[in-house]
């Protein structure tokens, strides 16, 4: 059963008065880490799998807290990534943009498709917005949960594209 505590690694590359991942950090709702380890997924926006149930028996979730403009200059080659199926951010910066999601939403919409919703309400109720990328993606979200594998998601993806 993957850790109810998401790992990330922070790259210091964002405003840190509307860092996501400061936040969780100070709050003891992640652990920082400078490395990644085998036994984690890693949500990466540009990988052909989808996060989901199955990827629940990982030990850990990671997330990489980097800039959009430099996600392409890391390599995550030898690792389980994942991406996340659409989604429409509720933060301020990239507020009703689908997949431009900040790190806390990526966290807790991969724990909500894994099944373990506490855990994303937990996360997202620290931030004022939290709730309303729960009440923009409800229903995608709801049915992501319920699909077992990456290629259900895509299917299930393609009916709110």
């Amino acid at each position: 059963m993957i850790s109810s505590t998401p790992l990330i690694v922070h790259k210091n590359e964002d405003d840190p008065k509307k860092c996501t991942a400061r936040k969780l950090k100070r709050l003891n709702l992640a652990e920082f880490i400078g490395f990644i380890p085998r036994s984690a997924i890693v949500l990466y926006p540009d990988s052909e799998t989808r996060i989901s149930r199955n990827d629940s028996s990982f030990k850990y979730l990671l997330a990489m807290d980097v800039s959009w403009k430099n996600i392409e200059n890391y390599s995550f080659t030898g690792y389980q990534v994942r991406s996340l199926p659409y989604l429409l951010a509720a933060n301020p910066v990239n507020y009703g943009k689908p997949y431009k999601l900040s790190t806390a939403e990526a966290i807790a919409a991969a724990y909500y498709i894994m099944d373990m919703k506490e855990i994303s309400f937990k996360i997202l109720n620290v931030f004022s917005w939290g709730i309303q990328f729960l009440n923009l993606n409800r229903n995608p979200l709801e049915d992501y949960s319920k699909a077992s594998n990456s290629d259900e998601i895509k299917k299930i993806e393609l009916e709110y594209v």
